[in-house]
Order: C-alpha cells, then structure tokens, then sequence
C-alpha cells in the first residue's frame, strides 16, 4: 500500500524507462526518469488486460485516485468497460461543444442569409451578439431552459428595451427550432416565454391628420426658407405619400415625364429578399402637380443619378433626418408630424374626406394583401383608379394649401 509521502519521495532509477509503485486493487503510480508521475488503473475487460490513466500526482492525491479507481471497478461489475465509457463521454463533450447556442445560431444565420434581406440579417445577428452570446452562447442548445432565456432577456427589458426584447424571444425560438430540426436539441424553450414579457407599447409616429392642419402644414411647407431641395421634398411627400426612403432615394431613371409615372424597383421597396428580387416594381401614377415639382428638381439635380441628392455630395441620396429636421424648424415636434407622417395624413384624409376606397389606397401605398396566400392570387393593380385618386389627392392639397373651403366628396 503507498502513502502520500512515498508517493512525494518516488524516483525512477536512471537506468530504467519508468518505474512502477503498486497500491491495491490493480492501482499503480508511474513515475518517468522525467520526475513526471501519472496513476494508472489496471484491470481485464473481455477477457483482455487493459489499463486507464486517473490523472498526475501531485495534481490528483492518493486519496483521490483511489475514489476515482473504486469508480471506475463499479462500472467493470455492472459490465461496462471504463476506458470506453470516457472515451463516449469524451465524444458527448466535443459534440456539445459544437452544438453551442451561438454556433448554432452562425450556422442558421448563413443558411438564412439566402433569404433574409442584407438589413434584417446584420440586425438579427448584431442583437444576439449584444443580448443573448454573452450570456449562454457557449452553452450546449440542449442545456438552455425557459427561466435562462427569460432571465437573459429581462436584462434587456430593464433597460427600457421591450421592443427589442420580444424581437429576442423570436430570434432565440427560430434558433431552438432549428436544434430540433437538426436533432441537436428537444425543445424551444422561447415558445414556453409566451406572454411572460412586458406588453411593448406601440407609440405611432406623429402625424397631422384633419384637413384644417393639414392646410396649415402645406402653407408652411411653402412658406419654408431652408435649401429649395428640402423644400421639394417635403412637397413631393405630401403628393406621393410613399416611404420616406423611396422618396428620398428616389432616382431619376425612376422617372417617365411623358407617361407622369414613377417606377420604384422592386429591389428598392420594403420587401422580403424574395419579393425584391422576383416581384414586380412600385407604380406611382404622378398628378401634373407631382409633374411641374419634378421639373424644378430636374434644374437643381437633373445632371446626377439622385432627385434629392445630400447636400454635402450628390453621390448619395439626401439624408433620413433631412425632412424631419426641417419640420422640426417649421415648429413641428415629433408628436405632431414626421417624415412618415404624410403616408398617414393621406391614408386618413382620403379615406374620411374624399370617401376613397380603401383597397385602392392601399395599392397605392404599397401595402402587402392579407391573408395566408395574400397577393400570390389577387394581383389586381387598380392603375386607372389610382391614377384618378392622385390627380384628385393633388388638386385637393391645392384647396388646403388655398384655404378654400373644402367640402367632402360624397360616392
């Protein structure tokens, strides 16, 4: 039998490779010429002599190894083999370490690439990189419970950040759905976090919705003394009320003077991947209003590829926060109205004022169809009718800017 202090005054003699010292039960310290020491188990398995190494000395004790050694000889009675058993758990731990929650999530952020849109797939990597991989992103898929998730994802609630933590709990369930997919996890813990957030409260953006303030705001969009190329665009967006990106990024290759009609690309609409590469382009019938706007931007900006071009460069389009900031100077906050704002002040006032109908509206504004198939069937256009409702849009802004009297239009 050893003790401690023959293992710490072992030696292998000079002439020999290695030098063993027996405890009991088949236990042995190896000691190399090196002074390094290892213990090692021996035992028969199938008839067969084998051993396993139980760690170094000093590292592992005497009377560690000796558990680990009565272990090991447990599993032999109950006919397993002991080195076979590590060398499973040792395969399990490399496999775990390859399903780790962010390997996983890289692995179906590439295979989403094919079909998510550039913006959407920076986002949904950017916010698991911030919120969820520094928390459990080197932790095995399988070993992630719902109460990890929610604590990971309150962090971000306590911030003021509901929004985003929601967009999370989606991110993380296509994630785990993935695992279950390819058989590296049993469950999504994220469907199980159903209604456990905070309810996000939608604010809209301000927007001027009654005729008499909508008259106001025309009147001093005109009467604004900020760069003539803000001024236009602020004219265009009321006429047109298409995304403030599609105005502001609008290109003159868009446009067709002759047949007044802007063609936004497909690729430059807000669309899934798949719907800007196979769908059909964004029609704008333009009012002759629309028309002579254009033909003032066409001296400012004519001779570049941007209608409304920065007013630091024309190699790129005009700022995001331009049309807000100048409304901003104009005296209108953010709760009162924004660039986004003139898609809502026409969606209403044409609907309540001009009793237009709803589904030609829509059209116009690019708004994708309800229901499961939405337009995979119902590709109606509507082109002579919304041609008519923007004309009639165009002369009615005209009143409001006038201060006419404006009586509603009755079907």
């Amino acid at each position: 039998m050893l003790t401690e202090i023959a293992c710490k005054a072992a030696t292998c003699p000079p002439d020999k490779p290695r030098a063993r010292f027996t405890d009991a039960g088949g236990l042995y310290l190896e000691v190399s010429p090196n002074e390094s020491k290892r213990w090692f188990w021996k035992y028969r398995f199938g008839g067969k002599e084998k051993r396993i190494s139980l760690g170094s000395y000093p590292a592992v004790k005497l009377k560690d190894v000796r558990i680990d050694r009565d272990d090991a000889r447990k599993l032999l009675s109950k006919g397993t083999d002991p080195t076979q058993k590590r060398q499973l758990d040792n395969a399990a731990t490399r496999v775990s370490a390859s399903v780790t929650y962010e390997k996983v999530a890289r692995e179906l952020h590439d295979v989403k690439l094919k079909e998510w849109s550039t913006v959407h797939g920076k986002k949904w990597l950017r916010l698991q990189e911030l919120n969820l991989f520094p928390w459990f992103g080197s932790l095995p898929l399988a070993d992630i419970t719902a109460p990890l998730l929610l604590e990971t994802l309150r962090r971000v609630e306590t911030r003021g950040k509901n929004e985003t933590a929601h967009a999370l709990r989606l991110y993380a369930g296509q994630v785990f759905r993935y695992g279950m997919a390819t058989g590296r996890c049993p469950n999504d813990p994220a469907h199980a976090l159903r209604g456990a957030l905070q309810a996000v409260i939608v604010k809209h953006m301000g927007a001027v919705l009654e005729s008499k303030q909508a008259g106001e705001l025309l009147r001093a969009i005109d009467a604004y003394h900020g760069h003539p190329t803000t001024r236009e665009a602020l004219i265009l967006s009321s006429m047109l009320f298409q995304r403030p990106g599609n105005i502001r990024q609008m290109e003159w290759t868009w446009i067709d003077f002759d047949a007044a009609m802007l063609t936004i690309p497909a690729a430059s609409m807000k669309r899934t991947k798949q719907g800007k590469i196979n769908g059909r382009p964004h029609l704008v019938p333009l009012a002759p209003q629309a028309v002579a706007c254009l033909k003032r931007m066409q001296i400012l900006s004519g001779h570049g590829r941007y209608v409304f071009p920065s007013l630091l460069t024309g190699e790129r389009p005009m700022s995001d926060n331009t049309v807000n900031t100048a409304l901003r100077r104009m005296g209108y906050d953010n709760t009162e109205m924004t660039a986004h704002g003139f898609r809502a002040m026409a969606r209403t006032i044409l609907g309540e004022q001009l009793e237009t109908d709803g589904e030609v509206i829509e059209a116009q504004m690019a708004h994708g169809k309800s229901g499961p198939l939405g337009s995979a069937y119902d590709r109606t256009t509507y082109m002579a009718q919304r041609r008519k409702m923007m004309n009639e849009w165009a002369d009615y802004l005209d009143k409001l800017r006038d201060g006419a009297q404006v009586i509603p239009l009755r079907a």
